[in-house]
């Protein structure tokens, strides 16, 4: 899964995100979703990592999302 997928969908994502990130506050993701870079620099701000790790955790996010989605469409093929 890309940003692009999950902007696009980013109130459905959204909450899956804060269950990740808890500390994520909702009046500010209307201005971060339209770039990753300020959402990276606000996830690593509300979650004390730094930048680097924060881009890290985004992606593990992203690639967690991405399988499973992939199961769910296996499980509905099946």
């Amino acid at each position: 899964m890309t940003w692009s997928d999950l902007t696009r969908n980013w109130g459905d994502w959204f909450k899956r995100m804060q269950t990740r990130f808890p500390n994520l506050d909702d009046s500010a993701m209307p201005f971060l979703k339209q770039d990753r870079g300020r959402f990276e620099a606000y996830l690593a701000q509300t979650h004390d990592l730094t930048i680097d790790k924060a881009r890290e955790e985004l992606e593990d996010f992203l690639f967690v999302e991405a399988m499973q989605l992939e199961v769910d469409d296996l499980r509905v093929r099946a």
